[in-house]
C-alpha cells in the first residue's frame, strides 16, 4: 500500500533513548515507547521525525559523549 492510499492515521511516538518510530493510532503504544505529540498520515509523521531527529545517535550515548 502506498502513502497515498494509506488513509489510517498514525502517532509518532518515542523510546528512552529519544529514538523515534511511527505506531497505528488505534493501537494500545508498545511497552517502552511513548506518545511524542505528533498524529497525521503515515507521510506527515516520517516528515515530522525527518525534520526531528537529527542525531540517530542513542540518546546515552550522546551523554556519554557529552560528558567525556
Amino acid at each position: 500500500m502506498s502513502d497515498a492510499e494509506d488513509s489510517r492515521t498514525y502517532l509518532v511516538v518515542m523510546n528512552d533513548e529519544d529514538q523515534y518510530s511511527i505506531w497505528f493510532a488505534d493501537r494500545d503504544v508498545p511497552a517502552g515507547w511513548r506518545v511524542e505529540g505528533t498524529r497525521g498520515t503515515r507521510a506527515e509523521c516520517i516528515a515530522h521525525i525527518d525534520a526531528a531527529w537529527t542525531d540517530m545517535r542513542p540518546r546515552s550515548v550522546r551523554l556519554r559523549m557529552e560528558a567525556v
